[in-house]
């Protein structure tokens, strides 16, 4: 499978303080499997990847919250540079929430943003390791 390109919908997220319970619900929906990447992975963070019936890897994944911020989801876009992409993203009129770019081993650079009419969405660049 090739990597997606830039500007691609690359991944998802469901962030909720109900882990299994939303693990059962889209489970059984729509027939997803469910990888946790474990604790060492996810600095003690509860995260699941989700993977469709049939394909070759993770297309999203839940968000275990702990009840720390209100349930979303959140579609992410991949770029070739999140700094260059947050930059454009406020000349074009958007804000930038939050940009984590050194998130850790592993893990991918990432930023969330806010389009000018205040919809938040996601963007990231695939870890190096």
């Amino acid at each position: 499978m090739n990597a997606p390109a830039p500007g691609t919908l690359a991944w998802f997220e469901v962030a909720t303080s109900d882990s299994d319970g939303a693990q059962k619900f889209y489970g059984s929906l729509f027939d997803w499997t469910f990888d946790a990447d474990g604790p060492a992975a996810t600095g003690g963070l509860d995260y699941r990847n989700i993977k469709a019936s049939g394909a070759d890897g993770p297309m999203g994944g839940i968000f275990g919250t702990g009840g720390q911020m209100p349930g979303h989801a959140v579609f992410y876009i991949l770029v070739a540079d999140v700094e260059a992409t947050c930059a454009d993203a406020e000349q074009l009129g958007g804000t930038v929430v939050s940009k984590h770019l050194d998130p850790g081993p592993g893990a991918p650079a990432f930023a969330y943003l806010r389009d000018p009419a205040g919809n938040q969405f996601g963007v990231f660049t695939p870890s190096k390791a």
